[in-house]
């Protein structure tokens, strides 16, 4: 073979010698990659069993407390439990009821509610929902009230054998007694001021007082007395747009999903309630 042919001959062969890794290379390779890839697979093995463990121990908690609350209320309602038998009620002058809309459509379990509570002893009731559908449900019944006690003409009584359901008074609101019923009140606030005795340079300056709102909102149809005690029941734990210059001293307590709504749970949350103490200040 002349010396021009084995240049040809090297220079096609010296590729493939450039590329290929010797085979002893690759085994070492192939091995190292390996070692480096255990510790990450035991890492993932041990946090997703650490993850289950820490999953599988929520669940049986939450399922624990849930068997606890239902046999609780179970026995509330059976009156196993003394101290749940007499419910002092002198503090609540008036309860609200916060529904979510959604869950307002259910009439059967709002006026089995509004049952519930009569026999408890209950006077004044406030029917919340930020749409209006209990305001369209229960309002033309509690229209026929001349005295605003609405228990007979919402159904209530006929269930019942107490004689409370007669002093209920139920108010209905929703979402537009809110911020429509404060700009309202500030608007016959600020008419009024534009239209007092003095005029000119002499006019002084606005002094609105709490009395003064208190006295607008009720002249615009957005007044009413403060809830004592707010019971919520939807999946949101606020108060839906409730409103807010009612709410200063109200006690807030979730209740879960009304189509879950339990007897012994609203006997539990009056209780509740009136064990507890509030510093109103000074």
């Amino acid at each position: 073979m002349d010396s021009k042919a084995m240049e040809v001959f090297v220079a096609s062969q010296a590729p493939i010698s450039l590329n290929q890794a010797p085979p002893h290379h690759s085994t070492a390779l192939r091995r190292y990659l390996d070692l480096m890839s255990r510790p990450s697979i035991i890492l993932k093995l041990i946090l997703g069993l650490l993850w289950g463990i820490i999953h599988l121990a929520i669940s049986l908690f939450n399922l624990w407390s849930l068997l606890i609350y239902n046999l609780e209320c179970y026995l509330i309602s059976s009156g196993l439990l003394r101290k749940y038998r007499y419910l002092n009620l002198d503090r609540l002058k008036s309860l609200a009821i916060v529904v979510d809309s959604k869950e307002a459509k259910n009439t059967v379990k709002i006026r089995q509610l509004l049952c519930w509570l009569s026999t408890m002893g209950v006077k004044y009731i406030c029917l919340y929902d930020i749409e209006g559908v209990l305001k369209k449900s229960f309002e033309p019944a509690m229209k026929g009230s001349r005295d605003g006690k609405a228990g007979e003409y919402l159904g209530i009584g006929a269930s019942i054998s107490h004689s409370s359901h007669k002093d209920l008074v139920v108010e209905c609101i929703s979402g537009s007694d809110g911020k429509e019923g404060i700009a309202k009140a500030a608007n016959l606030l600020c008419s009024t001021y534009l239209n007092g005795g003095t005029h000119g340079n002499g006019k002084r300056e606005p002094a609105f007082t709490e009395a003064d709102m208190a006295s607008s909102l009720k002249a615009v149809g957005c007044g009413g007395p403060e809830p004592d005690l707010l019971l919520m029941y939807g999946p949101a734990r606020c108060h839906l747009g409730f409103p807010a210059w009612r709410l200063r001293y109200t006690e807030i307590m979730h209740m879960g999903p009304l189509k879950s709504m339990k007897y012994g749970a609203i006997v539990k949350a009056l209780y509740n309630f009136s064990k507890k103490y509030q510093n109103y200040g000074k």
